[in-house]
This record gives C-alpha cells, structure tokens and sequence, in this order.
C-alpha cells in the first residue's frame, strides 16, 4: 500500500510516483496494492481529510490494454466515487541490465474542488542497500524511491535511504568506562605521591573527593544507559535527560543512490546530527570556549593557594605520563628480547634487538628532558613534610612549606640538588652505551667462521653452556647491564610519573570546583561528537573499500570531516555553538585504526575505543576478506588521521536579529578559522588526482573570500564547503539545534543541488526523509516543492521556508 497525499492550491491535480518490488520482495500476480488518497489542506498543522481508496492487483495491470489501469476512487463507504486514479507499468531495462516492473500513478480528481498538485513518496522498511557487514552499524531503514526523466529524455531512479546508527549508543557507553578508568587512576596516581605537607595534604584530600564524586556519576549514567532497548538514537524530546547526555541528538546516516542510464551508480552520503553539546547543562553561562576562556582567567588570579601551570603545562605532563607509560613496557620488552638472542647466540638477533632497543631508549630520554619535569621534582620536594627554604622572603605569604614562584609561574629551588634529576636519566644512556660495547665485544669474540649471522645449533649451544665458558654464554655477560639498564628506566619513571602526578594536583586545585565540572561538560560534548565521527568514518571506510585512490589517501594524509552548522548566534544556541566548537576541535585527539576482525559476527566488528583523555584511538575491525584487499600500510596497523573542520551560518529569524542587533564574531572567528584548517589541509595534499583539479583550488579561493566577507546569512559558505568536503572525499556532517527542520531542508537543498549539478536533473519534486523518528509515528517534513532551476532561486526558498516553520513553531 502507498499513499497519494493531495495539498491544496489547484483546479487541475497531478499525482506522479513510482513504485517497485525490491528482489527481497518480490511481487506475485495474486499481489495487492492500495491506493489510498488524502486531501492536504494545511501542512503545518497537519489537517487532511481522506478523499478515497483503490485496491487492484498486479495480475490487473499485467493484462490490461496499454499497460495502464484505471481505478475509480471509492469514499470510505464504498459507495461514492470521488475520483480516478490511472495506473501504469513502465519497463526499467533501459537503467539496468535486468528488468524491473515499475508503477506510477497519476490522480485526476473530478467531483472536488479542493485539490491541487500532488506530491508522493513510497516509504518501505526493506533492507537496506550495503553490504551485510554494515547491518552491524546501521539500523531500521527508511527508503524512498523517485523516478525523475533527464533531459536528454532517459529515465533516472533516485533511492534516498536513512538510518539509525548504533554507534550513538556503543561509543558513549565506551567512552564512559575510558573516563572512569582514567580518574581511578589518577587518584591512585595522587595517592602514590606520598606523604606531603598539610597544605598540599589537604587540597589531595578535596581533589580525591571531587573525582571520587565525577566516577561515582559516570557509573551511575553507565549503568542506566546498560539498561536501554530499542531505537538506535536519541530523539530530540530527551536531550534534557540526564541519563542521555553523552548520546548525540538524532544521529542518522543519509545516502542517496543516483541510478542512470549507461552511468555508474552514485552514491551521495551525509550525516545527520543535533549540535554536540551540553543541553542538559543548559547555556545560562554560555557554552564551553566562553566558560574555559573565563575560567582561565581565574585560576591566575586565585592561584595563591597552588602553583599556576598553563594549559600548555598540564597538557605537556599528560604527554609525559603518556610516554613513559607507554615507553616502559616496550624497554622491558626489547630488553628480554636482546637476552633470548643472546641465548640462542643468534649475532642477527642480538643486532635487530639492540637496534630497536636503543631507538626507544632514546626516544624515552628525549621525552624527559623537559624543563617542566625538573621543576615540577623541586616543587614536590618542597611540598614534603619539613622542607624550608633557606631563603625564607621567597616564600608565598602565609605558606612556609609552599614552594615559591619563580619566572613564568615554574617553582625554582636553590637548596635542592638540581643536578639529581640530570643524573638520573642520565644513567639510563649511560647503561644503554654498556650494553651496546658489551654487544661490540661479543662480535669481536664471534670465530670468523660462526659470523655467518645464522644462531648456533642447539647441540653446540649446549655444549657452550655446560662448558661454562665465559667468553661463550652471552647471556651471562649481557644480563647485569640490562638489568641495569630495566633498574635506570623504573626509577626515572616513578620520578617522573609523581612529579607530572604533581603537576595535575596544581591543576586540579585550583579548578576546584569548577574545572572539574567544565571538564564533565567537556566529556559530554566529546562524546556527541565522537559517536557521529565514528558513524561518518565507519560509513565512509565501507562505501570506498574499492577506491584504491581514496584508500591511499586515507592512510598517505587522512580525511576531512566537516560539519555543517546552522545554528543562529542569538540566545541560547551562541551556548550550542560555543560547545560544538570546542567539541569538534577535540576531535584532532582522535585516530583510526583498521583491524581484521576474529569471525565476521556483528559483535567482533563493532568499533572499539582505546585511549585517555589527551589521546583515542578508534579501532575498527574489518570482515577478513575486505581486510586483506587494504594497502600494506593500513594493515600493519598505521594511525588513521581525521581533521575536523566547522562552518557556520545561522538562518533563522533569530539570526535575522543577530545580523541587525547583535553580535555575529563567533561566527566570523570559527569559519575563519576553520577555513584555514582545510586550506592547510588541501596543501599537504600531494596525489596527483588532487593536484589537476583546478576547480578544488578555485573554490578554496572563493571560499576563502566569502569567509572574510561582511554578508548576512551568508549561506554560500556551507555550500562552497560542502562541494569541497566531497571533492576532497570527505565526511560530510550537517548540525541544527536538534536535526530536525534545519537539517532536513539542507539536506533536501543539497541533494536537489547533487542532482541539478551532477545528473542534469531539471524538474525536481521530492520530499527529504530526515525527520526525528517516534516510536507512535514518523513525519515527513515537505521540501523543495519548486522547480529547481537555479542556486540562487534554491537558497530564496530554504530561507522562506525556514521563517515559516518557525511562524508556526
């Protein structure tokens, strides 16, 4: 069954649309269609009246003359004819190889007069077009099939498909437990720094009990959100649930399929999403880049009770701790590597070993040698029980066993050892040079005629061992220098780790409590974020796995992701924006990583999250056949970088008032901004697939100029980003305060751009599918019922149809 919805405005209705039967459900002669017809009188307010019904089966229509049938329209009695509706059968070989039986319908209403155009849609719930694995990513599809004719007089079949993503669901709930791993950990971290004066003592006490309380919350959401069945997203009506915070608002994926004749298929995706941010938190403070600017400024001027670090500094410890977290383990590894070599007298081994051994050796010292650490040892020292500075006017006033401040807001300490730090990490080259000579003088013991870099046989190596010969049991020799070698590398850690720990503890003192609180808003707004991150990556890897050009720039520079944002800068959605630009510009800590997945079950290839706050990594796992046909470098596990881009262009009648009465730099400074971003981006590109579009670098200029240009509501901007975002293969997103009205109009737009542009699509009637999904019902938002024949006539329309949606809101 379909519907024929008629709205009024005409004395002479047309109804055109297309029906088919998808191959996973095929239709018999004995199938059944209904017509049923509604007379539309206001949209908005959702007045219809019902008009008529015609059943008829498609044995009717195969044997009638014409390949036409026509049907009388019935009233609801059966009785009363209100009209016809004429339906025919149109062969679809000339799209594609095979045939496919295809219905219009076209209503012609005789006895009433209030009819007028009509305009419909065929709505079906049948699987969607992708590959089986992406069923573990996006659900309960909604598709809608239009058949357009060309202007070269060829027919064009149009399939627009949306779905909802798992992924809204799964990334937050991971990314919860990375949170709550990550601040249990900190406080052992604060625990492990030992005893320290009852100053310092103290403010530990209250920054334990403030990240006790942020776990205690974040279980308490993960469990609740453990407890949800059902949609795949958040409808707009709970983003002032708590629970749901950290679930993005409406997260759908929107591909539209372009079939024409003697063309390949194309495909045109974009994904829908409410603005990532607070909104449970509301925005009476404003958003997140107004509160961390302002909060700034008040840790300098209250920063009499700790030690003021930057945000540069805490971001340096947290690399620091990152590294020597990660470094030690590998050391320790390579060193009980270097000792299986010379165990089994393996010369290549042993060389490979060292090799590998030393390279992060060094790269271990070179993360240590850091001003910041220094200082931050001195500060902890002075911050233990019975420190005194033996120059006591160089204290803070009214804090004797506070360390003092120096320059640039660093603790300096003459009276402690400032060479004990240098010595220290020192030692771990010094043992490293040991071991690397005791490797030479191996070698130089090797007989000429064992240098073959082949390892001995087991049975001369036993008889070597049970020789006791102290020239031949390499292992002996070698183990006390890596001994040593492990000894150095632990005690440098545990310095550094505590004195980093220290630094995080100044940090987090003088937030107390709202640097705490802005960093739970901050968590929230990441997560919306990087669930449609997730989503976009997941839908963009699978529909380019046999673009060898897309895959080699994938892993040789990475993918843009550009948001398309349609807030207004007045009243409350300046919070939004505000929280969305911090939001996005968080995503540049985030990498892929493509893994082959254990079983192709939907469970083994749902992306997983790794990481800390300061860094993440989303692995996604491939099915194994499609994982064997990627390059070489994205097999071997290479970091998949994504670089986020925001533009924004307010078009409601609340921007109208901010263009006339307010303050528009936000908006300004973020496309500004980011235009710089993908500029830079377009730069480093070096494929030559991108270096012959002389179009692409046109329109960055044109862009370019459009950011820096005084002009209201200035949509070209979005539209300009767009087509670069798919020219450059990227993942295009598009924002409104919910994704509702905003969003869908912009979708429509540019999917009626896409076909204009690309398809030689003249006449256009459609409806966009985004909409919010309920569980009683699902609306459809009309759009674009006007011939599409020009940019500019488009952008009249998305503008006068926004004012009068928000006439009626």
């Amino acid at each position: 069954m379909f519907l024929l919805i008629l709205s009024q405005g005409s004395r002479d209705p047309l109804f055109l649309t297309g029906v088919t039967f998808p191959p996973e459900y095929p239709a018999s002669p004995e199938t059944l269609v209904k017509l049923t017809v509604y007379d539309v009188r206001d949209k908005a307010r959702d007045n219809s009246s019902f008009l008529g019904s015609a059943t008829f089966s498609v044995s009717d229509l195969l044997r009638s003359k014409d390949d036409q049938l026509t049907l009388n329209l019935r009233s609801s009695d059966g009785v009363l004819a209100v009209g016809t509706v004429l339906v025919s059968r149109v062969n679809m070989g000339e799209m594609e190889e095979g045939d496919m039986d295809h219905i219009t319908a076209d209503v012609q209403q005789a006895q009433k007069v209030r009819t007028c155009v009509c305009v419909c849609e065929c709505e079906s719930r049948s699987p969607p077009d992708v590959s089986a694995s992406t069923n573990a990513f996006f659900k309960n599809p909604v598709c809608k099939v239009y058949k357009f004719q060309t202007v070269d007089s060829k027919w064009m079949l149009v399939r627009e498909q949306m779905e909802e993503c798992t992924l809204s669901f799964s990334i937050p709930r991971q990314l919860l437990h990375l949170y709550i791993q990550e601040d249990m950990r900190r406080i052992q971290e604060l625990r492990d720094l030992g005893e320290l004066s009852p100053h310092w003592d103290n403010l530990r006490k209250e920054v334990i009990g403030r990240y006790g309380q942020v776990i205690a919350a974040y279980q308490e959401t993960l469990a609740e959100l453990n407890k949800i069945t059902g949609p795949s997203f958040k409808p707009s009506c709970s983003k002032a649930q708590r629970y749901l915070e950290f679930i993005p608002i409406n997260l759908h994926t929107q591909r539209m399929r372009v079939t024409c004749p003697r063309q390949t298929d194309a495909f045109y995706d974009v994904i829908t999403v409410g603005a990532p941010a607070a909104h449970f938190q509301g925005f009476k403070g404003g958003g997140l880049q107004r509160l961390l600017s302002r909060h700034e400024a008040e840790k300098k001027s209250t920063a009499y009770q700790c030690i003021y670090y930057s945000p540069e500094h805490t971001a340096k410890a947290q690399e620091v701790l990152h590294s020597v977290g990660h470094l030690q383990p590998l050391i320790s590894g390579l060193a009980d590597q270097l000792l299986q070599a010379a165990q089994q007298h393996s010369m290549a081994g042993l060389r490979e070993a060292l090799k590998t051994l030393a390279g992060k050796t060094e790269q271990f010292v070179h993360a240590l040698k850091d001003e910041l650490v220094k200082s931050a040892l001195l500060a902890l020292h002075a911050a233990q029980p019975g420190y005194v500075t033996k120059n006591q006017n160089q204290t803070l006033p009214g804090h004797q066993d506070s360390p003092v401040v120096c320059q640039d807001s660093i603790p300096c300490h003459k009276e402690y050892d400032e060479e004990e730090w240098d010595r220290v990490w020192a030692d771990v080259a010094k043992s490293l040079n040991c071991v690397i000579a005791m490797v030479d003088k191996l070698q130089e013991q090797e007989p000429i005629n064992n240098n073959q870099e082949q390892p001995i046989p087991k049975q001369v190596l036993a008889d070597v061992i049970t020789s006791h010969n102290p020239e031949g049991d390499w292992r002996e020799q070698l183990c006390p220098l890596v001994v040593r070698l492990k000894e150095c590398v632990v005690e440098v850690v545990v310095r550094a780790r505590r004195a980093m720990t220290f630094v995080l503890l100044q940090e987090a003192a003088c937030s107390i409590p709202q640097g705490l609180f802005l960093k739970q808003r901050r968590d929230v707004v990441f997560s919306q974020a990087l669930a449609a991150l997730a989503c976009g990556f997941v839908m963009r890897l699978y529909a380019g796995m046999e673009d060898k050009g897309f895959l080699r720039q994938l892993h040789l520079v990475g993918l843009v992701a550009q948001f398309e944002s349609l807030l207004s800068t007045y009243s409350e959605e300046i919070g939004m924006l505000e929280d969305m630009e911090v939001g996005i510009s968080d995503l540049h800590r985030v990498a892929f990583k493509i893994t082959q997945a254990k079983t192709d079950d939907p469970c083994d290839l749902q992306p997983v999250v790794i990481g800390r706050r300061d860094h993440y990594t989303v692995e996604v796992p491939l099915p194994r056949l499609a994982f064997q046909t990627l390059p070489h470098e994205i097999k071997e596990g290479k970091a998949l970088q994504v670089y986020p881009v925001l533009f924004n262009v307010g078009i409601n009648e609340q921007q109208t008032i901010a263009d006339r009465f307010g303050d528009i730099s936000l908006q300004e400074r973020i496309n500004q901004r980011n235009f710089e971003i993908l500029d830079s981006y377009y730069k480093s590109l070096s494929l030559p697939c991108f270096q012959t579009q002389t179009d692409l670098k046109d329109l960055l200029g044109t862009l370019g100029q459009n950011v820096v240009t005084k002009k209201r509501k200035n949509v070209e901007i979005l539209w300009l980003a767009g087509t670069i975002c798919r020219r450059l293969n990227g993942i295009r997103f598009t924002s409104c305060k919910s994704a509702k009205d905003r969003t869908s109009m912009s979708v429509t737009l540019e999917q009626c751009a896409l076909l204009r542009d690309e398809h030689q699509e003249t006449q256009l009637w459609g409806r966009g599918l985004k909409t919010e999904n309920k569980p009683a019902s699902r609306h459809f938002y009309p759009i674009a019922l006007l011939l599409v024949s020009s940019h500019l006539l488009v952008v009249w329309l998305i503008l006068s149809l926004v004012f009068l949606l928000a006439k009626y809101q």
